[in-house]
């Protein structure tokens, strides 16, 4: 499980980070404002995560190799926000990735501190998701999970993408490497048709369309 977390999530912080930094362009933020868009949505659902599972200092803190992840990415970003755009249209890719990879990370770490599998399968999603509303509330957006008549898969997206993974992982006996491959994969795809097809699912118990 240690080396899962030692690979993935420093994989998921960058683009996560990345994903932060193309808001903050878009959003027209100055360099201050991009580096903070960029730390909380790549460490905001970890620290919420750590601070949840009794995990102090949180993960930045204790490794300041994920602060050094942030700001390397804010040159990457920067520099190659027409590159970047070119491969993809919107936030909507690395946004898909950072939630596949943290979700496993968070689901694998919550599992270190010896909690129920469910706990861990919640913190997964918290750790996906949460730093993607962050970042959504600093740019005045309404977070994706809190839209009232959503048409996208999302915090769903990461939870399918984690219970994939822990079937994967533990049943099918895939290695861990490409049980990760698969859950990315999946978790793009389940996004991605999500929007296209608009499968969102909404609340809505008095049966209203508006």
């Amino acid at each position: 499980m240690e080396q899962i977390l030692w690979l993935y999530e420093p994989i998921g912080t960058f683009v996560f980070a990345i994903s932060g930094i193309l808001m903050a362009i878009e959003k027209k933020l100055d360099i201050v404002g991009a580096f903070i868009c960029a730390f909380v949505t790549a460490l905001g659902g970890g620290m919420i995560r750590d601070v949840l599972i009794g995990c102090t200092p949180v993960g930045w803190m204790s490794n300041t190799l994920y602060l050094w992840i942030v700001i390397g990415a804010l040159p990457v970003g920067y520099f190659g926000y027409n590159l970047l755009l070119k491969l993809r249209t919107s936030i909507f890719l690395f946004d898909a990735i950072g939630i596949a990879l943290y979700g496993v990370a968070g689901f694998q770490k919550t599992l270190l501190y010896e909690l129920p599998i469910l706990v861990a399968i919640m913190m997964g999603v918290v750790s996906s998701v949460f730093g993607g509303v962050l970042r959504d509330i600093i740019c005045n957006e309404v977070p994706k999970i809190l839209v009232p008549s959503t048409k996208e898969l999302y915090a769903l997206a990461s939870l399918l993408g984690i219970c994939f993974y822990m079937f994967l992982d533990r049943f099918i006996l895939f290695p861990q490497w490409l049980s990760v491959l698969c859950t990315v994969i999946l978790v793009i795809l389940v996004r991605f048709l999500s929007v296209k097809y608009e499968w969102g699912i909404g609340f809505n118990p008095k049966g209203n369309k508006d």
